[in-house]
């Protein structure tokens, strides 16, 4: 049976995902924001601004109108960034199906609330039942996708049946799909890396090395796991691919535009410069201050996010940042599980 889908959203990942299932016979309708967009998509098969030299199936159809793209599906991929998130559920919410399984793809919070994406999901659409929704997420750039490069994601639901449902939908020979319960987790690892990814390019930005990005990285993950674990996520969720794996592709591809971002910046540019050269979203960004918020009210010590706030919205200087984080007390370095997993001095 052909399954009818709705991605919502025509960046670069929307586009690569929708070209994932129309190349599994499904029939895509693909929302984008502008009907110049459409057009493009519908006539010439491409988005260049997005996803430039590739082709696109001819089983998109690509609409500005977002009624009609979601009017009657069983199936909703949204991949907007997390700025418009809750204006687009609200936009879809009077046309969506009751019967509807919804998965997202963005990688952020709401600014205003702090919210995790399901969180907003739950909220704005409160006809739906929570079980139907899900995450999708993990070591998946659209560059790489959109050429059929092996890709594998978490597909996260509280519910096994809406997991194993988009597992089924989505998987093809090059795009993996694994399930996972743990949907807390799987948005949190996708968050924070942009942040870790901001810093791991600020530190190449600034000529430092493999042993400097490296650190990074890997103090990096035990702030996504601090914070992480405080919201109610599993530890071996961020050990994965919504966690580890999507953290060291981001610090170390061109692909991501928050390592392109943090590298600018390491070069001197302000934060305006960047956004402005960049001409498209950085989720790390909003991130960052998502995160900082979150981290001071649950008490919860991320100096490499602190650092890089600092950097974007309190005018520290980068080669700053990493000397105050270089300069910090000296600390066991499992010093919060030491004890726990009997990792002690012998004298």
């Amino acid at each position: 049976m052909i399954q009818h889908v709705a991605v919502i959203g025509a960046g670069s990942f929307g586009t690569s995902l929708a070209n994932v299932l129309a190349g599994k016979g499904c029939q895509v309708d693909l929302y984008a924001r502008r009907q110049d967009q459409a057009d493009e998509i519908n006539q010439e098969h491409t988005n260049n601004r997005y996803l430039p030299d590739v082709s696109l199936h001819e089983g998109i159809c690509a609409s500005a109108d977002i009624a009609h793209v979601v009017r009657d599906k069983k199936w909703v991929l949204i991949v907007t960034p997390s700025s418009v998130f809750r204006e687009t559920l609200r936009m879809m919410r009077p046309h969506l199906d009751p019967d509807v399984r919804i998965a997202h793809a963005t990688k952020g919070f709401d600014l205003d609330t702090g919210q995790r994406m399901t969180q907003v999901m739950e909220e704005v659409l409160t006809g739906i039942d929570p079980g139907r929704f899900a995450v999708i997420s993990g070591p998946s750039h659209a560059e790489e996708v959109s050429r059929h490069i092996p890709t594998t994601v978490v597909a996260a639901s509280r519910s096994q049946r809406t997991a194993e449902g988009f597992q089924e939908l989505m998987m093809t020979p090059y795009f993996r799909v694994y399930t996972n319960p743990d949907v807390i987790g799987t948005e949190i690892g996708g968050a924070l890396k942009n942040i870790i990814a901001l810093g791991a390019g600020i530190c190449d930005g600034l000529g430092y090395g493999d042993n400097t990005k490296a650190a990074l990285m890997t103090r990096g993950l035990t702030e996504i796991v601090r914070l992480g674990v405080s919201l109610g996520a599993s530890q071996m969720t961020l050990s994965g691919l919504a966690g580890v794996g999507d953290l060291i592709a981001t610090c170390t591809s061109l692909h991501s535009r928050n390592y392109r971002a943090g590298f600018a910046l390491g070069q001197g540019k302000s934060l305006e410069e960047v956004l402005d050269q960049m001409g498209m979203v950085v989720e790390g960004v909003r991130a960052t201050k998502a995160a900082h918020k979150i981290a001071l009210e649950k008490g919860v010590e991320m100096p490499i996010t602190s650092a890089i706030y600092n950097l974007l919205f309190e005018g520290t200087p980068p080669r700053t940042a990493v000397e105050e984080l270089m300069g910090r007390r000296r600390i066991h370095e499992m010093e919060e599980v030491a004890e726990a997993v009997s990792l002690t001095w012998e004298s």
